[in-house]
């Protein structure tokens, strides 16, 4: 396993090493999950299929709120 370093900034900020962004295929706007496993942390690019809304109707918070738990849900494999 190749070991590599990356800085913490002052605002808890880490830049990806370019090897590891390049294997798991991250690019800039994507969200990553974290996950501590065995003491060690684990990062995952998270694949999501957003929804899409109509325009040109009034969409209600619940609405909203029902397709970002979907989102979320569906992804928790």
């Amino acid at each position: 396993m190749e070991r590599m370093i990356s800085k913490v900034t002052r605002n808890f900020q880490v830049t990806i090493p370019y090897e590891i962004r390049k294997v798991l295929g991250i690019k800039e706007g994507d969200y990553i999950e974290f996950a501590i496993e065995n003491g060690k942390v684990m990062i995952k690019p998270v694949r999501k299929v957003w929804s899409t809304i109509r325009l040109g109707r009034e969409v209600t918070v619940e609405e909203i709120e029902e397709i970002a738990s979907k989102a979320f849900k569906d992804d928790s494999s």
